[in-house]
């Protein structure tokens, strides 16, 4: 093929732009672009030829209308070495645009801002910036069309090692990417509008009719679960600041700690393993959090991921520093604990803000996938409705909050111990993913035992009803003296029974958080 002799450009993003395309311009290649784009290059000093003078037809309509023109297209689409097409572009006097350089109005940011009018994301979905990604791509065989300003040095690059053009092959890549982009773009809109339309109707706001998933992919990983399975990371990719490589694993067990740590306000530290929290404490200082975390279990750690929602400082690190972790998630790290952290050459050190963005979850399930909404809701203590004669006392109440935060973030069926005092809070034992809810209660129990942890006077917190009085009664003999759970089972008079019994408190939430 013949050097690349014409680019047409038109972008939103600017970034790195003037750079590019001076360097475009020193390669001989005439540049034809559009509005902002062609003033942003000649105020640079580089020659631009309008779209209007290139296709003998003025921009109008607010720029609506530019680039959708046969002189556009046609330059795009035809292909090469055709006769018939050649003739036909002779004849009505089009050019051929070699390169496409196109990025598209900022719908995704637009509509992420709060109170967004309809009207203003509707003047941001591009159609012309689409149209020609799209024809460009399609013709890839002759056109080289790039649509993220990331691949710039890489098609200066190419063209430096093939005389001006770029090889097929890095053609063919670039053009997956548009298709990938344009993809993860309509769907964008269309999820939009389909909300826009039920909140205009009055109705709530439910899942889209197709559910489309465009995501990047951020980094392949070394394997998946297991070493002879394949895995990569699609999304934005974690700020990691020390360590090797994130795992599969790593990845789905930090998600799990940067999730739980999130539900709280209080300084709050969690351990996690294979996703399940094996220590939670909350406390006025992050380095008593540690402690109160670490107390519930001292061998699960060993392995696992540290979660904090508060900057992590020098007095937790070498607390932490003192047992094998894979990854330490903070919101950030001070300077004195990187120190200490980097030391250990393998740990990987992610920062990752306290708080959790994604609205929805989704897994893969055969022949499909399942989306639901995150599970964000908490109860305040307003709602808590006591069930029992005995009302529980305000310790006993911020424990069982406490406890409530955490049983959600664990494995059905799931069972946590807790104590709470007027600044403090901790899980004393864990009882996670077992088939029957006394079997998780005896597992919580006997942790409790392994770490030497006295569950006299604790609350015991169930992430759904508890469908027999044994699950309480075992509680009770366990030495908890509270309750917290949804209700709703057919037996509940039996239950609270129980309770009233045994002089123990328990409030219905009357929500419930299972955790497949």
């Amino acid at each position: 093929m013949s050097k690349i002799q014409r680019a047409l450009i038109s972008v939103s993003d600017k970034t790195g732009l003037v750079d590019f395309v001076q360097a475009l311009h020193k390669l001989g290649v005439e540049i034809v672009s559009t509005g902002g784009t062609a003033r942003a290059l000649k105020d640079a000093g580089i020659p631009v030829i309008e779209i209007g003078e290139f296709t003998g037809f003025p921009e109008m309509m607010d720029g609506r209308v530019k680039t959708l023109h046969p002189k556009v297209h046609g330059g795009l689409l035809y292909i090469r070495g055709n006769t018939e097409h050649e003739a036909a572009a002779a004849k009505h006097g089009i050019k051929p645009i070699d390169l496409v350089v196109v990025n598209l109005y900022p719908f995704e940011q637009t509509v992420a801002k709060p109170n967004v009018s309809l009207h203003d994301a509707i003047e941001n979905i591009d159609i012309g910036g689409p149209s020609m990604l799209r024809s460009a791509a399609k013709n890839h065989a002759s056109v080289t069309v790039v649509v993220d300003p990331a691949d710039y040095p890489a098609v200066l690059k190419d063209l430096q090692e093939h005389d001006g053009n770029t090889c097929e092959m890095f053609r063919w890549k670039l053009a997956v990417k548009v298709f990938e982009t344009t993809s993860r773009y309509d769907g964008a809109i269309a999820a939009h509008l389909h909300a826009e339309r039920l909140k205009a109707k009055g109705q709530p706001v439910a899942l889209p009719e197709t559910f489309r998933l465009a995501v990047p992919k951020a980094q392949d990983l070394r394997y998946g679960e297991n070493p002879h399975q394949a895995a990569a990371f699609y999304g934005q990719p974690f700020t990691q600041l020390h360590g090797k490589e994130l795992s599969y694993n790593n990845i789905l067990d930090l998600t799990a700690a940067a999730e739980l740590v999130a539900e709280f306000e209080e300084p709050t530290v969690a351990i996690i393993k294979h996703t399940n929290p094996c220590g939670v404490g909350s406390a006025p200082t992050l380095a008593q959090a540690w402690e109160l975390a670490y107390a519930t279990d001292k061998q699960a750690p060993f392995g696992g991921i540290i979660a904090v929602n508060r900057p992590l400082d020098a007095g937790i690190a070498a607390a932490i520093a003192e047992i094998f972790s894979e990854v330490i998630v903070a919101p950030e790290f001070l300077p004195e604990a990187l120190a200490i952290l980097q030391k250990k050459k393998n740990l990987r050190l992610i920062r990752k803000p306290a708080t959790v963005s994604e609205q929805l979850s989704v897994r893969s399930v055969t022949g499909g996938v399942l989306v639901q909404e995150r599970d964000t809701r908490l109860v305040a203590a307003a709602e808590m409705k006591v069930v029992t004669g005995r009302q529980p006392t305000q310790a006993e109440r911020h424990a069982m909050l406490f406890a409530w935060r955490v049983v959600k973030h664990v494995k059905s069926n799931a069972i946590v111990f807790a104590a709470a005092d007027g600044t403090t809070a901790r899980t004393l034992g864990i009882g996670a993913g077992q088939m029957s809810r006394v079997d998780s209660s005896k597992i919580a129990v006997w942790k409790a035992g392994e770490a030497q942890l006295s569950l006299a006077g604790s609350v015991v917190a169930s992430d759904a009803f508890f469908p027999f009085p044994d699950g309480i009664i075992a509680a009770a003999e366990a030495g908890a003296v509270a309750a917290i759970q949804p209700g709703g089972s057919v037996r509940d008079p039996e239950v609270i029974a129980a309770a009233d019994q045994r002089q123990m408190a328990m409030v219905f939430t009357g929500i419930r958080h299972f955790r497949h």
